[in-house]
């Protein structure tokens, strides 16, 4: 990485706003694993998702198509219920 080099104000705010995002989206993922009983780190499960495939899948029924993750290697389905999780309540 190279060093990033800001100006004006806005942009520092910016730069700074989008830092703490990621913070932010990090430490939520890393909460959501040790919620699950997953022992992984945040880096370890992310670099394991980047291999899961989804595909659509195409039939004549009324549904026409759908989606389908594919959960092939052990470490893939060791993560899987992050997959499902349902994101509409709270704890």
């Amino acid at each position: 990485m190279r060093p990033i080099f800001h100006f004006t104000e806005r942009r520092i705010e910016a730069h700074i706003c989008i830092c703490f995002v990621a913070y932010k989206v990090y430490k939520e993922l890393e909460r959501v694993i040790r919620h699950a009983g997953i022992a992984m780190s945040v880096d370890n499960v992310l670099d394991i998702a980047k291999t899961i495939i989804t595909i659509d899948v195409r039939t004549d029924g009324v549904h026409g198509v759908s989606k389908r993750t594919l959960f092939l290697t052990e470490e893939q389905k060791a993560i899987k219920q992050l997959f499902e999780m349902d994101t509409t309540k709270g704890d």
